[in-house]
């Protein structure tokens, strides 16, 4: 995946979440490295789930099980890697 990919990926991710957890901050204000969860964003495990259930939407990329959605919500950089690995 090139960066400009990435970068696009990784915006429209960030957009995704301000969008789902209907979030009163820009997508710029997510940080790539920002963890998602237990962070400043205050996302909680509803807010969790929306951005699972957007993933599979979006993306046909699903994220099942709290472990799996522990892991890939870690930051945005992670959430992209998971879905350009998942679509290889």
């Amino acid at each position: 995946m090139t960066n400009a990919v990435t970068e696009e990926l990784k915006l429209a991710l960030k957009q995704m979440i301000v969008e789902e957890c209907d979030k009163d901050f820009e997508p710029e204000f997510i940080g790539d490295d920002t963890p998602l969860v237990g962070g400043d964003l205050d996302l909680d495990s509803l807010d969790v789930l929306q951005i699972c259930m957007a993933v599979k939407n979006q993306y046909d990329v699903r994220i099942e099980g709290s472990a799996e959605a522990r892991r890939a919500l870690k930051s945005v950089n992670v959430l992209a890697q998971t879905i350009v690995d998942a679509r290889r």
